[in-house]
């Protein structure tokens, strides 16, 4: 299917979500962070995901389902127009993964792979600059999860997991983090870590 009608299907198919996940529970909730706290009122727009394009989906699972421990929760395959999503040439069939973590409605994740034609890549990156993203994912325990993403083929270690320690928010405690950064196999900076306040 086309990738604008699918992304149609999907939000209409999904959309019962955004209510259910004011009052879904996550299976280990974030330790709260002094400072922020629910709106009074609603806001106007959630991020609900972003979608990272890859070389090698393969590889990429391994990295996001099997060690961070990500949820796949859609896959399919896709034709695309190369216009609303500006990749890839027109008509080309792309694999879209979806995959969430705790709550059904925000902070997803999509990897999308073209498949045929698969889009050129360039050289993996090695550092930053304007218009990069870092992907900040918190975890149950950083130190394990930083040791077993070692072990994966593509990935460029900036930082071994180590104690890094914030200004609080608003007057409160120092924010203490536990975590590592990485480039993924596709080039994608990632600060895995895991907060330490109670």
């Amino acid at each position: 299917m086309k990738i604008w009608a699918w992304g149609a299907a999907l939000a209409v198919g999904l959309s019962g979500c955004a209510h259910a996940a004011d009052e879904a529970q996550p299976a280990a909730a974030a330790p709260k962070a002094a400072g922020v706290e629910k709106p009074a009122e609603r806001l106007p727009t959630d991020v609900r995901r972003a979608t990272i394009i890859v070389r090698d989906m393969e590889k990429s699972l391994a990295l996001y389902r099997d060690v961070i421990g990500l949820a796949v929760n859609y896959d399919t395959t896709v034709e695309t127009s190369g216009v609303a999503l500006p990749a890839g040439e027109p008509g080309a069939t792309a694999r879209l993964v979806l995959m969430n973590a705790n709550d059904p409605w925000v902070g997803w994740l999509g990897l999308m792979e073209w498949v045929d034609p698969p889009i050129p890549a360039d050289d993996y990156r090695k550092r930053m600059g304007p218009g990069d993203v870092v992907l900040i994912l918190n975890t149950d325990d950083a130190e394990k999860r930083c040791e077993m993403v070692k072990g994966l083929e593509g990935i460029t270690f900036t930082a071994e997991a180590r104690l890094q320690v914030y200004e609080g928010r608003n007057g409160g405690p120092d924010i203490r983090v536990m975590g590592c950064n990485f480039f993924d196999p596709d080039g994608v900076l990632i600060e895995l870590n895991q907060i330490l306040n109670d």
